[in-house]
């Protein structure tokens, strides 16, 4: 095998984000659930024989040492291979938003090379690699809907119920350091239970980061009350901001489509709005040697 194409790289949300604490390092202690949805960015790897990474952009332009680049050259470094790649990708998932895109396509890179260049890695030994690369890479490595603690790196699996929903993200984007840097941020939301979580996982919750994001960024604000405009029944439509970054969602009947949803204003022209399903697993679910 010398090539592999069309790998996805799926998006998260946060169906809910709280802070709970934080550590004398400064770290803050979250509890979150991580839950895979169908907004991909999409992949392609050749094999080079001559150890040379190269990345080429077929959408969006992105930084020369992205976290593609990045996770390439440390598996390589890490492995000894004197193989290289070539990597392409089609960018879709937007920056900033809070959907994991980075950390996602740099873990379908370890997976992807791992595979290629017949390392037989496990998913422990990458998630320890991903964990280098970004604090949600081992969530996208390990490949399951998750209820994550700590300061992200305690994941545990956990189903949720099939759901669509509504994603729109702004054109501006969040900087996390800013959000967990203001002292308007609340750090001390009680300990939660999968188990209160799983009796209403849709509707659980809250985000923390959320009135200080709002603050920092007022599209939000514009995002959220455009969602709750929305006359759909069952679903009560109440918009919530995913993760540190600008994009929000609000869970929606199945089979909603974009025409039901209210007229988009004039002056969204470069926002992004997208109808989503969560996944059960991810797409390269089991590439591993030993998945857990």
């Amino acid at each position: 095998m010398t090539s592999l194409h069309q790998v996805l790289a799926p998006a998260k949300l946060n169906l809910f984000l709280h802070i709970t604490g934080r550590r004398p390092d400064g770290y803050h202690l979250l509890q979150s659930v991580f839950m895979l949805i169908d907004w991909y960015d999409t992949l392609h790897f050749d094999v080079r024989q001559d150890g040379q990474i190269s990345r080429e952009d077929l959408t969006v332009k992105l930084p020369e040492d992205d976290l593609i680049t990045r996770a390439a050259r440390l598996l390589q470094q890490v492995s000894g291979t004197s193989l290289g790649a070539h990597i392409a990708i089609e960018k879709s998932i937007p920056a900033q938003a809070g959907m994991g895109g980075g950390s996602s396509d740099a873990a379908t890179c370890l997976l992807a090379l791992n595979k290629l260049w017949k390392l037989n890695f496990s998913v422990n030994q990458l998630a320890e690699l991903g964990l280098k690369l970004g604090a949600d890479v081992p969530f996208f490595l390990r490949g399951n809907n998750a209820w994550v603690e700590g300061v992200g790196e305690i994941i545990q699996p956990i189903s949720v119920p099939p759901a669509q929903f509504v994603v729109v993200k702004p054109p501006e984007g969040l900087e996390t350091a800013k959000i967990f840097g203001s002292e308007a941020l609340n750090r001390d939301s009680k300990p939660a239970t999968i188990s209160v979580f799983a009796a209403n996982p849709f509707g659980f919750g809250h985000n923390d980061l959320q009135p200080v994001a709002q603050s920092l960024c007022p599209q939000i604000s514009d995002a959220i009350a455009w969602l709750e405009q929305a006359s759909l029944e069952p679903a009560v439509v109440k918009g919530r901001m995913t993760g540190s970054g600008s994009a929000v969602f609000a869970q929606v009947p199945r089979g909603t489509n974009l025409s039901q949803m209210p007229q988009v204003p004039a002056t969204w022209s470069n926002w992004q709005i997208r109808m989503c399903g969560n996944l059960d697993v991810h797409p390269q679910k089991g590439w591993t040697s030993s998945d857990d």
